[in-house]
């Protein structure tokens, strides 16, 4: 498994934008299928994005599409979330997390998390 540190949160007004970082450890980074998932208060934890291992597909929910972008630096052993046109929806806890069984929107599935990181969008 990987160890996962998310940053990049913080509080920014609606229609802006933030980038969100998360660094894993190890040396077998590029084997996994990378995910961004969210919480809001009182809510499930809900997918957000997703990426393979080599970066070259992409995968979003509706409620992000074009409006996020995830990517990845396999070099640095870091995955990014780009949130652009942000809305006080989007105000929630932003965990990473790492599979390296399943292409999947499914939570449950991936084996490794992050702490999270907090993104407040105020209208």
């Amino acid at each position: 498994q990987v160890q996962l540190v998310e940053s990049g949160g913080g509080l920014v007004q609606a229609g802006g934008s933030l980038r969100l970082s998360c660094a894993a450890s190890g040396r077998t980074f590029s084997m996994y299928f990378m995910g961004w998932f969210r919480q809001a208060p009182g809510k499930e934890r809900e997918y957000v994005a997703r990426i393979t291992g080599s970066g070259s597909i992409t995968d979003y929910s509706d409620s992000v599409k074009g409006r996020f972008t995830i990517s990845r630096d396999n070099a640095k052993n870091t995955v990014y979330l780009q949130m652009n046109s942000l809305k006080p929806e989007d105000t929630a806890v932003y965990y990473c997390a790492a599979t390296n069984t399943d292409w999947t929107r499914e939570k449950t599935r991936y084996a490794s998390w992050g702490q999270g990181t907090q993104v407040t969008v105020s209208s």
